[in-house]
């Protein structure tokens, strides 16, 4: 009888298959079937490969629980193709290519089928559970004390609860005596605070996906009231209360006491009897790699090589993996040679000088010094004998494995065939592991390029653009990183931003990296390695070292030791890429590795990703900055350059701009001497002209220029603004219209001032009496720019001593908090608390109380004139 059935389908393209690997391995983790998740994750693959890949249709995949086992449907839409019986499967040799995926099914299911129907082709097979007494789940063998696990005297087992938010729920005894926090000091606080989580960007599970997990079992760190972190071994289960609410229970123990949760492992295979072959029902990958199997690529590719160097008692031993046009070889792995400095690096696999010409087939080569150079890696280490052997799925090359002994003539054929068994068990495995991490590695890239993203779009200020560049690149792409900058076509690159993620090396990298010629600014995409600061770093170092040595100077003690921490910092690979946007080159972005390190090549073609996002940002940066500076000099130029002084009355100015500064406001304001001697009167404007930009600023000039120019004619304010007038209409489509307050004051000799003035449409000045009343001190007439014949008059005012005209812009005005304005009431409200003050005060408590009206930021440029006479 059946007790519990999944099912999921797959398109025909080639993710499906890691698709249906994690399908199958979420369901079986949920029935609580570790003990065959493996052996049904590789049968799976094999055939949603055959379906999805080979056959081109899609498949859908089928789990099936009963009392007798597991049955696994593959279900595809070609029934002509066939597969060959199972009578008809033959054990391949070591040496053979075809067969191995039909061998998989014949070695590790119990049972395995093909069913045909009209429409479909269901192929099948059978995994049995081994039998578990009742009330037992898993059980070991009778053990002597000595080889029992260790752990403390009491073994404390922490209980965590965490709701579905994260956040901390339940927190046991057990728990405070290991961390130390109490629960009232972490209930209801997301556990990710109190987590060191061991996570690499792009190519791990985070606390946050673990904990959304049926099941997670793993090591990780929990940071304790004394902030140090206790590396801790956690078994994690979801489950859900009597409402459905689902949360995840914790148990963590002392890592080191890990036996206490770590799931039961299956058993070690039992030792073959005949040649290379296994016993039935024995999972030939664990008699290699042992158990329990690593569950990261890295972790896999170490165990395998140091089992391969074990089991042909070699020095070394290492491992490459091939690229996805399996033209180059990158190394991942190594043991017993005397640096890592060549981890990642890669080698062409064709034959040649420098090659690796040994890669598509078993070789022995039984003396390097005579065939120099043929295994690029082992140069210069003093390994003389090595056998290599290809790591190959469904054909293809995907890696290669090598040993190697420092005596010669020490490996043989035999040795290769050994060694070639081993990587035939293994390379499935790593291909899978390989393919998982590359598919985490892309939605991490995907996701950090997302961010980076939105990261540099978010900011037009270019120093912040240098700054966000380096530090998204370092620590996660990067050790350290460099930004040049070139301002012009041919100028000569600068250095402009460093980082280093040590921040005490920063200052001796900026140095170092001034003291060496820039690199060349090359538009051709992609990485290039730059050698220069390493060289540069290490002879400085050496210089430093023989100066201290021969001059036994106390002065030079701390400089060596400064000088080589600055050489190792940057001694690895260090590799430039061009910042290039709208065709040119305007800098490159320089990343660097300590010594003995290299770059991957997906974390180079995602450096490359993220140069072409950042030199776009970085070059609209600069053009905003020019077209701010444009734009705030063009507006300098269309207000007074400075302010007359005026006898016997005080004059005061605020103005301000509205928006970031990249565009030119409409409002402005003038005061400027009309004749000399003792005649002499002083024209004052303040404007404000319909819209922004060029057009606006076209019409501001031209209004301010004119005024000084008709005025110092001798034409009385009328007349100025009626020419001014006609020149604005000529402007035609360019025109605007404009609100015009023009007037000429005029000191007096026994005190006071008179005033003549215009208010075209203005919002109208505004005087203010030393005993604190506040009056409209003109009339509305017609704005500029709109008709051709305008009836202007002029109105006087005569200020005495203690009297204040405040004439103000509507951004004044119209300084809006919601639906409530400002408004002329409420400008006249505050002028009336202003008796006594001076014109610069009383400006200054304007545009304050203007700017408290509203939380927001103006939304329009804002003139303040003030004008009093002394008492």
């Amino acid at each position: 009888m059946i007790t519990a059935r999944a099912a999921a389908t797959f398109e025909p393209v080639g993710r499906s298959v890691a698709a249906a690997r994690g399908f199958v391995r979420d369901t079986f983790q949920g029935w609580g079937l570790t003990e065959v998740v493996d052996d049904a994750v590789v049968l799976t693959s094999e055939l949603v490969t055959n379906a999805v890949v080979h056959a081109g249709t899609s498949a859908e995949v089928i789990c099936l629980l009963d009392d007798e086992g597991v049955r696994i449907e593959v279900v595809d839409r070609y029934p002509e193709r066939e597969l060959p019986l199972t009578e008809r499967v033959h054990r391949p040799s070591p040496d053979s290519e075809g067969g191995r995926g039909l061998l998989l099914c014949a070695a590790l299911a119990a049972r395995w089928g093909v069913d045909y129907t009209a429409a479909d082709k269901r192929v099948w097979f059978s995994l049995a559970l081994n039998e578990r007494p009742v009330g037992t789940r898993s059980a070991g063998p009778q053990l002597p004390d000595s080889v029992l696990p260790e752990a403390d005297r009491y073994v404390h087992v922490a209980v965590v609860q965490v709701d579905s938010e994260g956040l901390i729920s339940a927190w046991n005894e057990d728990a405070r005596l290991l961390f130390d926090h109490t629960p009232e000091q972490v209930i209801g606080k997301p556990l990710n605070d109190f987590v060191a989580w061991p996570h690499t960007p792009g190519t791990s599970t985070g606390i946050a996906e673990a904990l959304q997990l049926s099941r997670w079992e793993g090591s990780y760190g929990v940071r304790g009231a004394d902030g140090r972190t206790v590396p801790v071994y956690a078994s994690h289960l979801r489950v859900r209360d009597s409402d459905g609410a689902p949360s995840t229970v914790c148990l963590l123990v002392r890592d080191h006491e890990r036996a206490v949760l770590q799931s039961q492992v299956r058993a070690p295979a039992a030792e073959s009897t005949e040649g290379h072959e296994t016993a039935t029902g024995v999972d030939p990958f664990e008699v290699f790699i042992g158990s329990p199997t690593p569950d990261d690529l890295d972790g896999l590719l170490q165990r395998t090589v140091e089992r391969a160097r074990d089991m042909l008692d070699g020095d070394a031993a290492y491992l490459l993996l091939a690229t996805d046009d399996e033209t180059e070889l990158e190394v991942r792995a190594s043991t017993g040679l005397p640096s890592a400095r060549q981890r990642f690096a890669r080698v062409p696999v064709e034959t040649g000088s420098g090659r690796y010409g040994s890669a598509r087939m078993p070789s022995v080569h039984e003396d390097l010094t005579v065939v120099p150079g043929a295994v690029p890696l082992l140069s210069g280490t003093g390994m003389r004998s090595v056998v290599t052997v290809p790591l190959k799925v469904e054909g293809r090359l995907t890696g290669s494995l090598g040993v190697a002994t420092e005596a010669a003539e020490r490996y043989t054929n035999e040795e290769a065939l050994r060694l070639q068994f081993a990587a035939d068990r293994i390379a499935l495995a790593v291909e899978r592991a390989r393919l998982t991490e590359l598919e985490r590695l892309r939605r991490g890239s995907l996701s950090f390029l997302v961010e980076a993203s939105d990261l540099l779009a978010g900011t037009l200020d270019r120093d912040q653009t240098l700054a966000l560049m380096a530090q998204m690149t370092v620590p996660t792409l990067a050790s350290w990183c460099a930004v040049y900058t070139v301002t012009e076509p041919g100028s000569d690159p600068q250095l402009s931003y460093v980082l280093h993620e040590d921040e005490e090396r920063i200052d001796n990298l900026k140095a170092l990296l001034a003291k060496v010629d820039a690199p060349e600014p090359v538009p051709t995409p992609g990485a290039r390695v730059w050698s220069a600061p390493s060289e540069a770093a290490r002879s400085s170092a050496l210089r430093n070292s023989l100066r201290s040595v021969v001059l036994h100077d106390d002065d030079y003690r701390s400089t060596p030791g400064t000088t080589l921490a600055t050489a190792t910092a940057v001694g690895g690979e260090t590799v430039v890429l061009p910042l290039v946007a709208r065709n040119r080159v305007i800098g490159m972005l320089t990343l660097g590795k300590p010594t003995d390190e290299r770059f991957r090549q997906e974390i180079l073609e995602l450096a490359e990703d993220l140069s072409r996002r950042a030199a776009l940002a970085l070059d609209n940066a600069r053009l905003y900055s020019e077209r701010t500076a444009i734009s705030q000099s063009l507006q300098r130029s269309l207000l007074p350059p400075e302010l007359p002084e005026v006898r016997g009355v005080e004059v005061e100015v605020i103005y301000r701009a509205a928006g970031e500064g990249n565009e030119v406001g409409g409002d402005f304001y003038d005061l400027f001497e009309i004749g000399d001697g003792d005649d002499k009167a002083y024209g004052f404007a303040i404007g404000d002209v319909c819209g922004t930009g060029p057009e606006a600023a076209a019409v501001t000039g031209l209004a301010r220029h004119a005024l000084r120019l008709l005025a110092r004619e001798g034409l009385g304010g009328p007349a100025v603004l009626e020419r001014l007038n006609t020149a604005i209409l000529d402007e035609g489509a360019r025109s605007r219209f404009l609100t015009l307050l023009y007037g000429e004051l005029r000191p007096q000799d026994g005190g006071g001032a008179e005033l003549k003035v215009v208010c075209a449409g203005h919002p109208l000045p505004l005087r203010l009496r030393q005993d604190g009343t506040v009056e409209t001190a003109a009339d509305p007439q017609p704005l500029l720019g709109v008709m051709e014949d305008l009836e202007l008059y002029e109105q006087t005012i005569t200020l005495a001593r203690g009297d204040v005209l405040l004439c103000v812009t509507d951004g004044v005005t119209e300084r809006r908090e919601g639906t409530r304005m400002l408004g002329d009431d409420g400008l006249t409200e505050v002028l009336t608390s202003c008796t006594g003050l001076n014109a610069g005060a009383v400006a200054a408590r304007i545009m304050r109380a203007v700017e408290r009206f509203a939380s927001d930021a103006p939304s329009d440029d804002m003139a303040i004139l003030a004008m009093r006479v002394p008492e």
